[in-house]
């Protein structure tokens, strides 16, 4: 078969999760940085397409078809990127590695992704990506980030568990296939879904929040936001940070946690101590 069953895929990953856990904090923060920008970008792409439809369902459509190239570039070119790598858990649970090593991972992967999304983010608000329709691309980028910034402690959490219990399922999916078409397929149904659906992912939400902060922080910007009656005193760092990247950061690690833990127990788990 041009495939690894899922048992096989768990295991995989107990070994792939082990090297993870073992890089050094350099090449951490590097390829996370590199899976920021991926993300980053897919989200720039999902804004830029989507900022003229006004039909709800087709510009979820439209974005749950292009976001996925973020984690395909992640998956390919070996990118770190955080929520994935939540599924470091069934290396510990697999004995392959410990808690204070899958820990670190998470730590500098997740200080690298903050890094790279920021990047793309910055370069967006401030070199004239988001001129397009007369800056319109600008207001719906600061009307976005307000709403994410918005949101309710507990639907920011449980709008996280389920985007990462989709992006850990997307990571393992494509860990079964064996060539290159098979791998990106893999992502994309589920990045998709979770996309579609409009979960929370603490890796996008890098970019889409900061990228309406430093818009914000663009005259020519913050005027088009006024003429639209755009209420921006959402857009803080503080805000983006206490109501929005934290409950999202620790729904995404429980999803992540659960499907590492569920796929052993499913899969591995002998029920011998």
């Amino acid at each position: 078969m041009n495939l690894f069953t899922a048992p096989e895929v768990v295991m995989n990953f107990a070994a792939a999760g082990k090297k993870k856990s073992e890089l050094s904090i350099f090449k951490m923060l590097v390829l996370g940085i590199l899976a920021g920008m991926f993300i980053a970008l897919g989200a720039a792409v999902t804004n830029t397409a989507a900022h003229t439809i006004t039909d709800v369902s087709t510009a979820r459509i439209i974005c749950g078809l292009l976001f996925p190239a973020g984690l395909s570039l992640v998956v390919l070119m070996g990118g770190e990127l955080f929520t994935g790598n939540c599924l470091i858990s069934i290396s510990v649970l697999a004995k392959e590695t410990t808690v204070a090593k899958m820990l670190k991972n998470w730590l500098f992967v997740y200080i690298g992704n903050f890094i790279g999304s920021i990047i793309v983010a910055f370069g967006c608000a401030y070199f004239g990506q988001m001129n397009y329709s007369g800056g319109g691309l600008a207001v719906f980028t600061m009307k976005l980030a307000a709403t994410k910034a918005s949101l309710p402690t507990g639907n920011a959490v449980v709008l996280a568990f389920f985007c990462n219990v989709l992006v850990c399922f997307a990571v393992l999916c494509s860990l079964q296939a064996k060539d290159v078409c098979g791998r990106i397929f893999g992502t994309f149904l589920p990045i998709a879904s979770f996309v579609i659906c409009g979960f929370e992912h603490s890796v996008a939400n890098m970019y889409y929040i900061p990228a309406g902060i430093f818009a914000s922080h663009v005259p020519a910007y913050a005027a088009k936001a006024a003429e639209a009656g755009l209420d921006l005193s959402m857009l803080t760092w503080g805000n983006f940070i206490v109501k929005n990247l934290i409950p999202v950061t620790i729904g995404n690690i429980l999803g992540g946690v659960f499907v590492g833990v569920a796929m052993w127990l499913g899969h591995i788990y002998n029920g011998k101590k």
